[in-house]
């Protein structure tokens, strides 16, 4: 695709995405995300021609108008969205598919220096939430969707929704919806560690409770019970 066929795929993405766009020309001078795409399309030309630090500068001109740090070395394909914008960060190995849809602050990181691949590849049709990290030159499956705030370091399947910190599936096939506008993300799935952990220490301590009050009972029945001592006296304890 040329140039300004893979902008006009950008610009038409938010208008299939983003119920809040309401025109042309309000999309073409309101969005940073498209703002941001746009300079990655010339930047990314200019770095496949070996023009590397023209495309840097441009790319460098881009973030400081945006916030928004897409290398001009990744793949970008076309219908990418990035909604909102602000804190998105984009690697240099990075691969994405057609009609990507990231939210703020987004990191596609690597979690090494050394040279290669180093950053992940996104599938067609990916959905990223706010806040999240998918890092390493991992793979998410074409129509994935990773929660927000969600830290991804292993690969995702097609079609799967990832949450949580180290991210995991909470759901592998993701229901088709008649609402155009809807994420998807499951954040109603979030797992809660805290709240895990204080639900089995409750339930510990009511079995304790109720063998400390079936021992009580028992010593006052036959006080000479083998194993059985004094009943339980809160006011001692």
């Amino acid at each position: 695709m040329t140039i300004l066929a893979l902008i006009r795929s950008d610009f038409d993405a938010i208008g299939h995405r983003d119920p809040a766009a309401r025109g042309p020309v309000e999309t073409a001078l309101t969005y940073p995300g498209l703002h941001a795409a746009t300079a990655y399309r010339f930047s990314h030309a200019l770095w496949r021609r070996g023009l590397r630090f023209p495309a840097r500068v441009l790319s460098y001109l881009s973030r400081m108008f945006t916030g928004i740090d897409i290398h001009p070395g990744a793949q970008i394909g076309p219908g990418f969205f990035i909604d909102h914008g602000a804190g998105v960060v984009i690697g240099e190995t990075a691969v994405i598919g057609r009609d990507v849809t990231l939210y703020h602050g987004v990191t596609l990181g690597g979690v090494s220096w050394s040279p290669g691949r180093r950053h992940p590849s996104l599938g067609d049709g990916v959905m990223v939430g706010a806040g999240a990290k998918i890092l390493g030159p991992i793979t998410v499956g074409a129509g994935a969707r990773v929660g927000a705030n969600s830290v991804v370091v292993e690969e995702v399947p097609p079609e799967a929704t990832v949450v949580g910190i180290p991210a995991r599936i909470v759901q592998t096939e993701r229901p088709h919806s008649t609402d155009p506008y809807r994420v998807d993300l499951d954040h109603h799935l979030m797992p809660d560690p805290v709240g895990r952990t204080l639900a089995r220490l409750a339930d510990r301590i009511a079995f304790l409770e109720a063998r400390l009050a079936a021992r009580d009972s028992a010593a006052r029945i036959d006080p000479t019970l083998k194993g059985c001592a004094e009943p339980w006296d809160e006011r001692r304890h």
